[in-house]
């Protein structure tokens, strides 16, 4: 079985292609967005609705609370009104300001409306993130 090393993890995953492109995700926070490795989390375990779920990727400011979820896919998995739905319902745990789709071609960057509220706004770029 073929592997890929995540640093977040601090271990050998199996080399799925959705893990391919959290790994690039990981990658590109880290490198182009200046966001250092210890604020980041992968696999995030939460509770809601009295169900386990699994955020791809938390980015944790510098008082720990997070700040943005990552939501990946495969590459052959669209980017669908079914992601958003699902980054909104781990978001009403999470409470993060960032949202992050990606499939590795395509990229939905959210803002959480400063209210609150579980409206948002799509992006045409992703932020730089005030950790």
């Amino acid at each position: 079985m073929d592997t890929l090393y995540d640093p977040l993890r601090k271990k050998e995953v199996a080399a799925t292609p959705e893990e391919y492109v959290r790994q690039a995700a990981i990658d590109w926070l880290h490198r182009e967005m200046g966001i250092p490795l210890q604020m980041m989390r992968s696999e995030v375990a939460f509770s809601f609705n009295g169900l386990c779920w699994r955020a791809d990727i938390v980015v944790y400011g510098k008082d720990a609370s997070p700040v943005m979820l990552v939501e990946c896919k495969a590459p052959s998995v669209a980017l669908s009104p079914d992601t958003i739905r699902q980054g909104i319902r781990y978001n009403r745990v999470l409470k993060v300001r960032y949202l992050w789709f990606t499939n590795g071609k395509s990229s939905y960057f959210c803002e959480r409306e400063e209210d609150g509220s579980d409206r948002y706004r799509f992006l045409s770029e992703i932020k730089k993130i005030e950790l």
